[in-house]
């Protein structure tokens, strides 16, 4: 069977059984078959095969992309005649693609002595920002030679033409709202992990978009409102919350945003988003990858009394009076002149921070991937021509406050800024280029990574990043078909294009599945580093890590920059002494709840970077706060931990970068051994003293202070959903933190979790201490809820066995992975038996493994948004409540959630954390004076 025939049987199966349109090409093979009937006039598929060859393949740096700019070459060159596509529209075809081959087709055409090809082709290039080094390299080689045609086009970059030509943003967006749901959206709302397989195939994931009434009631609002745009909207909540999802932005696009070419199918731009409590960080800098718009509502308001204080409920929480309806088929408009929000005709909000002269550029750009492209090739022609670029773009802002210093944020992001003009410190406010050190792609968003590092034509990692890695952890549970076929070629092209990755293409190591926040921790050695990934749950204890799109992580891989406002910062820093029972996510559930006490309800963490002053827990036990803080809705964290400490926490990171290079994970280049390296530096840079680690200066100004009192924490503090809250908007989210007492010893456990990226290797001791201890109470183990124990990382495993932990859970364990026949299939029942499974991400991420509809669930896992770990039944809510290790096993062998007094005499002669509060103050006296990378 030809390929083509194949790709009609694919067709057929996917309008029959799916009802969705043929799946864009990326083959080179199918392309040219199809090429080979479109030149023969009298094949009986040559009508269907044009359509296939102009309207349904994928750009950029595709197989397929290269075959078709070839052939669009020779049309141009009179080497191949095709009636449908005169040389007129090839130039056309070719200004669609993106960059890669079709570059390499316009320089040829432009530099080239065939004046009839090569004005046009210079015409063409002047539209592109997508190029590379070698491009540069071909025009700057040509100017010098003296080529006119090469002069031009530098000029044209030079000018930034390629920006200012476009159409100035429209003044008025009419937009007709879709209430997407009440209370916070996440992002699993709009592309559930259960359907994470499907995310690069951007129509059939589409279909997974909220529900199909949902999708059909955006579509009557579109048909009753022509010529506006359908605005999603969070009422009384924000939206985006939890995983950082293109594919979630991708989704809204596809059903309420333009296309962004005729020519590429199912690729979607300029969605409008908006939210109560406006936009989540990580999903509004996904919304402008697309050029979208994202707004702050602020229609829901607490009310007060007539002495202006906040009137409360019962439950102690502010009531809140709409200020405005946006109710669904609500009628607004957006002047983005004006930036204000109408409504009848009247102003109902103020929505300048959506129209920042940055967020304006990636509107009329097309998406922040031009503007970011655009600058840097500008950048390029004008040094080429020995001229000063063109004043096009909105300067950097640059905030600098006399005499006040600095938070760690804003050292961090003044010693890797990337052009700046100021030479005194930048302060937050500021919007900067920065140097990238460390990235992370993840395997249910690395697809679609891959896709866009495909269609911004990058062929090799940035040079500049310190190192980059691929994880599996997303789909370890089960090595299933879908899994099959996705995670081996997702590795082989982030193994080709320069990342370490968990799995080898070539079979000569050990398929890892550790969890990727995990390995990012281990491989950041730098204290002062800037980390992006394709995870929320990017939170680094060393450094300052930033959860991201996969567009934003194809950039990060790309150029080794990205570019972003520096936050504010909220201070944390605790009081107090921990009861030996306490475990340190007891602390973090309680500030949390404490921040949300002194604020009077008011998340002060929201968008902002926190600031903790852990000082003496090592990096491996100081990530179950930063990760937690992505639940928090925070930007990010940074954590200020003491010199001794952070040298011990570089040590083990070494370790372990030297266990994967034992493996046999370092590549060609010798990124790990570099980080080693790095390493070593940092630790000798940190016993000399020239260069202590990162504490922000004592006279920093920060958003807020939060003061966490250890000695009101006594009893064991949990992330409640609390479904049956009559406020949906008070649902699912991760702010109601209740004490164990509050279930009275009588709530039952279907399912008890430990694992995700939220433990440590102490989680697992923990387990098997408590085990030890049963037994010698009870003379044996019996639990009366299944009990599902996910390590993170082989290193734990391995460690355990060593130190003989492993033998104790063994002992237990009605199930234990065996890597050699990995599951085939998702488990859909569990025993009362406890479950050690391969290490990995599991019922966290919800796309494989899940518990039983209308199971509660005690998890020491993030996430308990509705339907991620467990699905409501037709009879009960599914519910994810979310505690520490020690709680978690217990409920399992009770069956039910402990009283205090149990809880307290299951974990004695426990060491459940090292966490006390610094002794002293951790900030400095003196300023260093940040370094500028340029």
């Amino acid at each position: 069977m030809s390929l083509y025939a194949e790709y009609l049987a694919e067709i057929e199966t996917r309008k029959t059984e799916l009802g969705l349109q043929p799946k864009p090409i990326d083959s080179a093979d199918l392309l040219s078959e199809i090429i080979e009937q479109i030149k023969d006039v009298d094949h009986e598929h040559r009508e269907d095969s044009l359509k296939f060859f102009i309207y349904n393949t994928l750009p950029g740096t595709t197989s397929a992309a290269g075959v078709k700019a070839t052939f669009l070459k020779e049309i141009i060159l009179g080497e191949e005649k095709v009636a449908e596509i005169t040389p007129e529209f090839a130039f056309e075809l070719l200004s669609h693609m993106k960059g890669g081959p079709s570059i390499e087709v316009l320089l040829d055409l432009a530099l080239s002595d065939d004046e009839a090809v090569a004005k046009p082709a210079a015409d063409v290039l002047k539209t592109q920002v997508f190029l590379y080094e070698a491009d540069y390299e071909r025009l700057s080689k040509a100017y010098k030679a003296g080529n006119a045609i090469a002069k031009d086009i530098l000029q044209s970059y030079a000018q930034a033409e390629f920006f200012t030509k476009l159409p100035e943003l429209e003044e008025t967006v009419d937009v007709v709202t879709y209430v997407a749901a009440v209370g916070d959206i996440s992002t699993d709302l709009l592309s559930p992990g259960n359907q994470a397989h499907s995310r690069s195939d951007r129509e059939l994931h589409g279909q997974c978009m909220i529900t199909p009434e949902a999708q059909q009631k955006i579509q009557a609002l579109q048909a009753e409102h022509p010529g506006k745009k359908v605005m999603l909207v969070a009422e009384k909540g924000t939206m985006g919350v939890g995983s950082s999802r293109m594919s979630g932005v991708n989704n809204v696009a596809l059903w309420a945003g333009e296309p962004a070419s005729p020519y590429i199918p199912f690729v979607n731009m300029k969605p409008v988003v908006a939210g109560t409590n406006g936009i989540s960080p990580i999903f509004l800098t996904t919304v402008g990858v697309t050029g979208g718009i994202g707004l702050d509502l602020k229609n829901w308001v607490k009310k007060t009394d007539a002495d202006g204080n906040v009137v409360t409920n019962e439950a102690g929480d502010p009531v809140l009076e709409e200020v405005y309806s946006v109710a669904t088929g609500t009628v607004l408009s957006i002047n983005t002149q004006e930036k204000k929000l109408y409504k009848d005709g009247s102003v109902v909000a103020d929505v300048a921070d959506a129209f920042t002269p940055q967020k304006v550029e990636f509107m009329r750009a097309g998406g922040s991937y031009a503007v970011v492209f655009g600058k840097k090739l500008q950048t390029f022609a004008a040094e080429v021509l020995g001229v000063e670029p063109a004043s096009v773009y909105a300067p950097s802002k640059e905030i600098s406050h006399e005499g006040q210093g600095l938070t760690a944020v804003e050292k961090i992001f003044n010693k890797n800024a990337v052009g700046v003009a100021s030479d005194t410190p930048l302060h937050a406010g500021s919007d900067v280029r920065v140097k990238v050190n460390i990235v992370g792609s993840q395997d249910t968003t690395g697809l679609m990574t891959s896709q866009e590092l495909e269609s911004m034509a990058a062929t090799v990692i940035s040079p500049s990043l310190d190192g980059a890695y691929q994880s599996g952890c997303h789909t370890a549970s089960v090595w299933d078909k879908k899994a099959q076929a996705n995670i081996p070629r997702l590795m082989s092209f982030m193994n080709n294009f320069g990342l370490i990755t968990a799995r080898d293409p070539k079979g000569q190591y050990h398929a890892m599945t550790d969890v990727i926040h995990k390995v990012l921790n281990d491989i950041t050695v730098d204290d002062q580093a800037i980390i992006i990934g394709g995870d929320s749950h990017t939170r680094m204890s060393k450094g300052v890590a930033f959860g991201a799109d996969s567009g934003t992580v194809a950039i990060a891989l790309a150029t080794g920059e990205s570019a972003m406002p520096i936050p504010d910062s909220v201070k944390v820093t605790f009081k107090g002494e921990m009861a030996d029972h306490m475990d340190f996510r007891d602390v973090v559930h309680a500030t949390q709840a404490q921040m949300l006490k002194q604020f009077g309800g008011e998340n002060v963490f929201q968008g902002r970077v926190i600031e903790v002053h852990i000082g003496t827990l090592l990096a491996d036990q100081a990530f179950t706060f930063t990760d937690w803080t992505a639940e928090m809705k925070a930007k990010a964290s940074i954590c200020i931990s003491n010199d001794d400490t952070l040298i011990g926490s570089l040590e083990l990171a070494k370790s372990r970068i030297q266990i994967m290079i034992d493996k046999g994970m370092d590549n060609e280049a010798k990124t790990l051994a570099g980080l080693i390296a790095l390493a070593d530096k940092r630790i000798e840079e940190i016993k000399s003293g020239t260069n202590p680690a990162l504490k922000p200066d004592n006279n920093a100004k920060y958003f807020a202070e939060v003061v966490v009192d250890l000695d009101q924490i006594n009893e064991p503090m949990i992330a409640d959903p609390d479904v049956n809250n009559d406020d949906p908007s008070k649902r699912y989210t991760h702010d109601t933190i209740r004490p164990v007492s509050y279930y009275g010893g009588n709530k039952t456990v279907d399912l008890a979790f430990v694992g995700s990226c939220m433990v440590h290797k102490g989680d697992m001791q923990i387990i098997a201490q408590m085990l030890r201890n049963i037994e010698s109470d009870k003379g044996a183990v019996e639990f009366k809820a299944p009990l599902v124990v996910a390590p993170p990382t082989y290193n734990i495993v391995d460690e355990l066995k060593a130190e003989g932990d492993w033998a104790i859970l063994q002992k237990y364990s009605g199930f234990e992975f065996d890597d050699s026949h990995p599951k085939g299939e998702a488990r859909t029942k569990y025993e009362n038996i406890m479950y050690l499974e391969r290490p990995g991400c599991n019922l966290c991420m919800g796309n494989q493994e899940k518990a039983e509809p209308g199971d509660t669930v005690l998890a020491t896992s993030t996430r308990l948004f509705q339907g991620r770990v467990v699905a409501d039944s037709n009879d009960k809510k599914g519910e994810s409540l979310l505690g520490s290790t020690p709680l978690v096993v217990l409920s399992a062998v009770l069956g039910r959630m402990p009283t205090k007094d149990e809880y307290v005499a299951a974990v004695r002669d426990i060491k459940l954390t090292d966490f006390r509060p610094p002794a002293e103050a951790m900030t400095t006296d003196v300023k260093a004076e940040p370094v500028k990378v340029v």
